[in-house]
């Protein structure tokens, strides 16, 4: 499947699937903190008020909420299945997506690394 033109914000190539581009999209949501864009005060995400925590089960669930509640409110080609914390890396938590493509219902399975707080 192809996209419009759009560009990968890492590597300046340009993004050649949808899939890629949900995944930089939702990256994007994600990692941006509610309020701080100017003209979209609420986009973003709840995330960073949640960094720095020790990582547990209290602070999984609450990424579980703060992303479902961001993707679902700002990207609108896939409904997300189930959100799982597949493991910590050296600087915080990997987030397993796994969702379907609204317009083709193609399932989509993404990985999102967020710097979380120190491991508990």
């Amino acid at each position: 499947m192809r996209t419009r033109s759009m560009i990968n914000k890492k590597s300046g190539q340009t993004i050649s699937t949808v899939q890629e581009s949900i995944q930089q999209a939702i990256e994007d949501i994600i990692t941006t903190p509610i309020g701080s864009r100017v003209m979209r005060r609420t986009y973003g995400s709840l995330i960073f008020e949640l960094i720095d925590q020790s990582i547990n089960d209290a602070l999984i669930l609450k990424c579980y909420s703060a992303i479902y509640t961001a993707v679902s409110t700002w990207e609108n080609r896939i409904d997300i299945s189930q959100i799982t914390a597949s493991g910590v890396d050296g600087t915080g938590l990997v987030f397993d997506i796994e969702g379907v493509y609204k317009t083709t219902g193609q399932e989509m399975n993404l990985r999102i690394p967020l710097n979380m707080g120190a491991q508990a």
